[in-house]
């Protein structure tokens, strides 16, 4: 039971943007009710069941209990975290290293009023927001790897 908006065909100005390959957002399916009463809630149903069968498969371990008086030679964090602590490692002020911290998502925060004029959502017709995007993962990535080695290997992830 999909609504569906068929196109006005008629109209001079969208038969000119479909023969540049434009247009197809001025009709087609909209979002109220299909995605949202229809798609959405089976795929949030869909990533819950996936998560509890991967909880049922392979449940967390315990690991051996805390000791106090014990400290780690060499303490990670989890991986997702393994960019920030090298930030906060080769950084030599920690405030500057906090600031580095708060300063990557107002940065990526203002990508989308730089390039505002682009109304594509296409990445290879957004050069700045793909650039932007390619080097943040890039970035992340040599900061997450790093994060794993010594700390005077850290930057150069031992290659030079």
């Amino acid at each position: 039971m999909a609504t569906i908006k068929k196109p006005d065909l008629s109209d001079p100005k969208l038969r000119e943007m479909l023969k540049q390959g434009m247009g197809h957002n001025y009709y087609g399916e909209p979002a109220w009710p299909n995605d949202l009463l229809y798609i959405f809630p089976v795929v949030i149903l869909g990533t819950i069941a996936c998560c509890v069968g991967l909880a049922v498969l392979d449940p967390a371990l315990v690991g051996e209990p805390a000791d106090p008086f014990a400290t780690p030679l060499e303490i990670l964090p989890e991986w997702y975290l393994y960019p920030t602590f090298q930030i906060l490692r080769i950084v030599p002020s920690k405030l500057l290293g906090i600031g580095a911290m708060i300063a990557i998502p107002l940065g990526q925060m203002l990508v989308p009023f730089i390039e505002n004029i682009n109304k594509f959502q296409n990445p290879f017709r957004r050069p700045l927001a793909t650039t932007v995007f390619l080097f943040g993962t890039a970035v992340t990535m040599w900061l997450g790897i790093g994060a794993t080695l010594p700390i005077q290997e850290s930057l150069t992830l031992g290659l030079f």
